[in-house]
């Protein structure tokens, strides 16, 4: 698709639901609910803000209740509303003074501190209204959009089209990104808004019409948390007390049980490396641990031993990444990980230059969730021979999902030989290597890697025999390699739809 078709389509996709017309007014203070709470004047008291017209909202979704349109033109609240239409007047007027064209970006950023501040003790239900005008109330201008639409078509194939093109891109920006911006102009502004996107992430299912906002903080922090702007620091026994106490607070893989643990993953023969932004100077936004072996990882036990001696660094040959754990809810969809991995893997090189093979020891936390809607689908794929001695185990012919899902509970007692330990392995293959979700890998840790060029290279039993890996995967854990050489290749395949498998992970298919 060349720039015109692009801007044309994005075009007619945004003017459909683009029904509202800004006013800039002044500003008058915040008011919390029907009850006042002073905050700092940022401007002199204003008549209340001229509304759109009724036909500028014809597309604002109302199922859950009456739009931002509706309340501002009301005299009284619906009972489910926590502002009133007046206080929800002069909380408009105040996030619009936070845009006002008329004062410096300083000025700007101090204003919406000032909301903040309100914010911070505000209850859900009026957080939840300064979420919606902020949503609504803030979209592009459509009759700039029309305009600009119209200028940049009759100019097409002609000397004006690059000048019409930039009034079309000018007119996409919409009063919401210089509401955010300012916001993140104030110290604690980057903070308050990555907090402020993670409270907000739960409510989109339910209400629709927060989807704006929470696309133009996505599309924000893409370019404010780009791994240009971010620093790779290395996390070690010697950091601050704080930084570990995070890295314990944020473990989400293998979680974190006590101080000596903690101690030993920050061994002489372990490395962690964290991302940090300058905005956020002390907290980590994704972190790897890795442990330095010389050999491929086959379960997680040895390497959490805090009993265990540390290995020689000497004959290390292997990078196992074991654990890589991202810390803001608020900055889902902002991809960083796969760079995380590459500046590590050029870090570790150029510390250990024997180390040639770079790994991860990797969860399955989908696996179990989909043998149980599966494993019928999958014993109807067994040969003949093979479901017959998958009964004969079972005690149960033909086998019944029923039956192999509660033998399949006692992975304890199943030896190399087992009928149902071999089924276990031919399914975890499959959903690892065959199974897809909108043409992505179905598991979430494997879409991850798979995208950053790994391919699937193990399958490890009894690699994980903790509750939660029980709970997640019958204990199994997989391998992802690294392979420096080929991380484009595998790339190319999973464009075309095919995981990258290694050949024994191959052979475990049914």
């Amino acid at each position: 698709m060349n720039s015109s078709e692009w801007l044309l389509r994005s075009v007619q996709s945004v003017s459909k639901g683009l029904k509202l017309k800004r006013n800039e007014v002044g500003a008058i203070n915040l008011k919390s609910g029907e009850k006042s709470r002073p905050m700092a004047p940022v401007a002199p008291p204003m008549a209340e803000p001229a509304l759109p017209p009724a036909s500028a909202t014809a597309g604002i979704i109302t199922k859950n209740g009456r739009s931002t349109r509706e309340r501002l033109k009301a005299v009284l609240k619906h009972k489910e509303e926590a502002l009133s239409p007046r206080v929800l007047r002069r909380t408009l007027v105040e996030l619009q003074s936070v845009v006002d064209s008329q004062v410096s970006e300083v000025e700007g950023g101090r204003r919406a501190s000032n909301i903040a501040i309100w914010y911070a003790s505000a209850t859900p239900e009026q957080r939840r209204d300064a979420w919606l005008l902020m949503s609504e109330q803030f979209a592009p201008n459509a009759e700039k959009v029309k305009a600009a639409r119209d200028h940049y078509e009759a100019s097409l194939g002609t000397p004006e089209e690059g000048q019409a093109e930039i009034r079309l891109r000018r007119a996409f920006v919409s009063p919401r990104t210089r509401l955010l911006q300012r916001f993140s102009a104030f110290p604690e502004g980057m903070r308050f808004l990555v907090d402020m996107r993670a409270e907000l992430l739960p409510h989109l299912k339910t209400e629709k019409r927060l989807l704006a906002l929470d696309s133009e903080l996505e599309n924000l922090f893409s370019t404010w948390f780009d791994v240009a702007f971010l620093e790779l620091r290395r996390i070690s026994w010697d950091s601050p007390a704080s930084l570990i106490e995070k890295l314990i607070k944020y473990e989400a893989v293998h979680a974190i049980k006590s101080w000596a643990d903690v101690k030993n993953r920050l061994d002489s023969d372990r490395r962690c490396y964290g991302f940090f932004h300058p905005h956020l100077p002390d907290e980590p936004l994704i972190f790897v641990e890795v442990a330095l072996v010389d050999e491929l990882a086959t379960a997680i036990t040895p390497l959490l031993d805090e009993l265990a001696a540390a290995s020689d660094l000497g004959k290390a040959t292997t990078a196992i990444f074991y654990s890589i754990s991202s810390t803001q809810t608020g900055l889902r969809g902002v991809s960083f990980g796969d760079s995380l991995i590459k500046r590590v893997v050029e870090t570790l090189r150029a510390e250990f230059p024997r180390l040639k093979v770079f790994s991860t020891l990797s969860p399955m936390p989908g696996f179990r969730a989909w043998l149980a809607k599966q494993a019928g689908a999958m014993i109807d794929q067994l040969s003949d021979k093979e479901r017959q001695s998958l009964g004969r185990f079972l005690e149960v012919q033909p086998p019944t999902p029923a039956a192999f899902l509660a033998a399949a509970d006692k992975v304890q007692q199943l030896d190399e030989k087992s009928p149902v330990r071999r089924m276990l392995m031919h399914c975890a293959a499959s959903y690892l290597g065959r199974q897809f979700d909108n043409g992505r890998p179905l598991d979430a840790v494997a879409r991850f890697h798979l995208s950053n060029g790994a391919r699937v290279e193990r399958l490890n039993w009894a690699g994980d025999m903790s509750a939660k890996g029980l709970k997640q995967s019958y204990g199994l854990m997989v391998n992802y390699l690294y392979d420096l050489k080929r991380l484009d290749k595998y790339r190319g395949l999973m464009a075309q739809g095919k995981i990258p498998v290694a050949p024994k992970v191959e052979d475990l298919y049914i």
